[in-house]
This record gives C-alpha cells, sequence and structure tokens, in this order.
C-alpha cells in the first residue's frame, strides 16, 4: 500500500507538471498511426500535431484516473467508494471483476480468465456477470480490448480533471478560484451521483459488504411507490428512459437521488444531453435527468471552446451559443487573437477570414 501511494504521489506529481507533457509521444487512437505522437498544445487540450483531443491519446494511468475519481467522490455522500492512502491521498476502490471459465481440451484442463477492469460495485459476482452481459461487447470493459480504452477515454471525456480541480486550469485568478471551489462542493453536495445496480425492486436494500442483499421475504410481488418506499400493488417495473419493462431476474440501476421508484435498464442509463453512457455510472442530477459531469457542468457555467475550462469570469466572449475566455479568442489555425477583428466560426470551430478560405481550398 504504501508503494501504491508513493507510485500515485509521483504520478500526480507528474501530472501537475501538465499531463501532456508526462505523456509525450503516446500514439492518437483516431489517427491509427498516421499521428507520431502526441506533442501538447500551451493551452489547448489537443494534439499539436495530429489536432486530436487528449482522451483521442487516453493520456492517463490506472493509478491517475483512480486518484482523480477518487478526489471527485472525497468530501461527498459517496466517499464510501474510496480509500485514504498513507499521506491523505484518497483514491477510488475500483471494483474489477475476474472472471475464470474452464476450457475443454483433450490434455489437461485449461483456463480462459478475462478481467474487467471496473464492475458495478456492492453486487454479487453473477448479478456483476449479468450486468456485463447487457452491455454492448465493444463498451464492456474487458483488459486490452477496444472497450477498455472506451473506457478510459469516457473517464476523461465526460469528467475531466480540469471541471474539479483549479490547480489543473490555466491561470484561475483568485475570486475565479473561489467561485470554482464553491461551484465543485455545491455539485458534490446537490447533484454528484453514483448509480446503483440491482434486481427490480432491490434498489435501495441494505447490503452485506460485497454482497447483494436478497429480497425481503414476500416482497417478490412488491414494487416501490412514487415516494420510494416499497408498496404492494403488483406492477411492472419499467425503465425511465424508454419506457420498456424491466424483468424482474435482470439487473437495472438505480440513481438515489432519482429515488428509488425510478430505475433504467444498463443501456439506457445514459446522459440527457450526449446519450452516452455515464461511465463508472458516475452521473449528475439535474432537472429531473441524469448527466454527464462535462455536460452538467455546462449546463451550469459556460465552458470555453478554446482551452475547455469552465469559465469562471463574467467577461467573456460568447459567439451564439458557443464562449470563450477573452485571452483564447484566437483563430484555430493561426492562433491570432480575433478580438475586435472578422473572424468566422464553421462546424464550432473559429477561424480568422484567412485561414477560413485556406481550409476550403
Amino acid at each position: 500500500m504504501a508503494k501504491v501511494a508513493k507510485d500515485l504521489n509521483l504520478g500526480v506529481q507528474k501530472m501537475s507538471l501538465g499531463q501532456q507533457q508526462s505523456a509525450r509521444g503516446v500514439p492518437c487512437l483516431r489517427c491509427k498511426g498516421t499521428c507520431l505522437g502526441f506533442e501538447p498544445h500551451s493551452w489547448r487540450k489537443i494534439c499539436r500535431s495530429c489536432k486530436c483531443s487528449q482522451e483521442d491519446h487516453c493520456l492517463t494511468s490506472d493509478l491517475e484516473d483512480d486518484w482523480k475519481i477518487g478526489r471527485l467522490l472525497m468530501d461527498s455522500k459517496y466517499s464510501t467508494l474510496t480509500a485514504r492512502l498513507k499521506g491523505g491521498i484518497r483514491i477510488y476502490k475500483r471494483n474489477r471483476m475476474i472472471m475464470t471459465n474452464p476450457i475443454a481440451t483433450g490434455k489437461d484442463p485449461t483456463f480462459d480468465t478475462i478481467t474487467y477492469e471496473w464492475a458495478p460495485p456492492g453486487v454479487t459476482q453473477k448479478l456483476g456477470l449479468q450486468y456485463m452481459e447487457l452491455i454492448p461487447k465493444e463498451k464492456q470493459p474487458v483488459t486490452g480490448t477496444e472497450g477498455a480504452l472506451y473506457r478510459r477515454r469516457q473517464l476523461m471525456h465526460q469528467l475531466p480533471i480540469y471541471d474539479q480541480d483549479p490547480s489543473r486550469c490555466l491561470g484561475l485568478l483568485e475570486n475565479e478560484l473561489k467561485l470554482m471551489e464553491e461551484f465543485v462542493k455545491q455539485y458534490k453536495s446537490e447533484a454528484l451521483g453514483v448509480g446503483e445496480v440491482a434486481l427490480p425492486g432491490q434498489g435501495g436494500l441494505p447490503k452485506e459488504e460485497g454482497k447483494q442483499q436478497e429480497k425481503p421475504e414476500g416482497a417478490e410481488n412488491t414494487a416501490p411507490t412514487t415516494n420510494g418506499s416499497v408498496g404492494s400493488k403488483d406492477v411492472e417495473y419499467v425503465c425511465e428512459l424508454c419506457k420498456g419493462v424491466a424483468p424482474t431476474d435482470s439487473p437495472v440501476v438505480y440513481s438515489d437521488r432519482a429515488g428509488y421508484n425510478k430505475q433504467w435498464h444498463p443501456t439506457c442509463f445514459v446522459c440527457t444531453k450526449c446519450s452516452e453512457p455515464l461511465v463508472d455510472l458516475i452521473y449528475f442530477w439535474k432537472d429531473g435527468a441524469i448527466w454527464c459531469g462535462r455536460h452538467y457542468c455546462e449546463s451550469m457555467r459556460p465552458r470555453c471552446s478554446g482551452c475547455d475550462e469552465i469559465i469562471f469570469s463574467e467577461d467573456y466572449q460568447r459567439v451564439e451559443d458557443l464562449a470563450w475566455h477573452r485571452k483564447h479568442f484566437v483563430c484555430e489555425g493561426c492562433e491570432q487573437l480575433l478580438s475586435g477583428r472578422a473572424y468566422i466560426v464553421t462546424k464550432g470551430q473559429l477561424l480568422c477570414p484567412t485561414c477560413s478560405k485556406s481550409r476550403q481550398s
């Protein structure tokens, strides 16, 4: 454990010097070999070489991801999903699931081992496997597969570290720092949540450590009422998103902030804005809907289209539904400041007329 804490400290120190700097040369997953390796832009969250995003290069490690999620969940009612390491660092107690299946051969039996890099916490292996089988195969976080890379990219995209850690932001002023600290404190208290996997009707029931609680005797024909308590009527369990029936022998996802009278099919537990599955079931609750972290934050404050960080200054540039820090209102081609000059916004790109023409030709 001490070695893990030491390694994590070193990793965090590297990241604090700049996440991009510690990952120079990491190839781009989107460019399929044409990008020679990640070259960090000085303030944009992109590669200077291929212009793709940081998550397209999958820059983080398991330790860095676990530290980030641990930091997000600490000081919230979900802090039980974190562990304190030596030195006071909080790390995510990520639930992994290992399945070992015998392979029939003519000789000595061999075994096929599958490791899921994340699995729902607090469930039996049987229920965890049922849950995974309902997820599309290309999105199952099996070690060494596209699904594992997809999870890592979603951790970076949906839960960017600079949405929770002011030290990862570019030059916050003192008053902006205080606003961000209050913003993070508030969303941890009022919006942040972690979905719970259970069979229909079992959401919110007490669980033994690492075990799925059995239904109380006589509860087979009960259903949650509108206030979240257990009622006695025979009612079909219906998915909150698709309104389809949720079979009583198939796992669903609950959100304690929504109340246990609501449940979602595993594939329906998605962000209301982008419709992407919520990575590790981490959600934000607002206006009767579940959001990913990125889009929740954007619904509360503008996000800079240049540096990708939340804007805490009241003095910023807005064009239609896009926003920029004043200092980042620059051409994406030649990097010239465009305040007071002609510009063109096309497909989310901010360009001066010269660079716009050159890209069209």
